[in-house]
């Protein structure tokens, strides 16, 4: 078994906050993250693949390929964006950093399996400090 990792990157804003909540209960709760006026970080997404070596190729995955498939599935959707009202598959969610990790999962999962591999982690940092990573269900 073989692991091999892509590193992307997009820039977005979102706002972590929960309607049901005053201003007062978000900012208690998710502190400065709760800004009515949005505010964005500078992602970084590793996406790292399992499986086992194509002894033809050399490769689990063409990296080029895997880029492509990242790209046109999630960094189209994020980049730029506003996470809380234009990303179709964050919607109804808290925009955290924990669920933006299993939602890009969601994105990615069945496209890896057409490349003949297995996602084996999405880890999403928000900040060199902060960082979330998932390994499935």
């Amino acid at each position: 078994m073989i692991y091999i990792t892509r590193r992307e990157r997009f820039n977005a804003a979102h706002r972590l906050f929960r309607q049901d909540y005053s201003d007062e209960k978000n900012y208690e709760v998710f502190g400065k993250c709760s800004n009515p006026n949005w505010h964005g970080h500078n992602y970084e997404l590793f996406v790292t693949l399992k499986g086992e070596v194509n002894p033809e190729t050399g490769f689990l995955v063409n990296l080029k390929t895997l880029s492509k498939l990242i790209r046109e599935q999630v960094i189209t959707k994020l980049d730029h964006k506003n996470i809380n009202l234009e990303v179709d598959f964050m919607q109804g969610k808290l925009s955290s950093t924990e669920n933006l990790a299993v939602g890009i999962w969601s994105e990615l999962e069945q496209g890896v399996k057409l490349l003949n591999a297995e996602l084996h982690c999405i880890k999403v940092s928000e900040s060199e400090n902060n960082f979330a990573e998932y390994f499935g269900n």
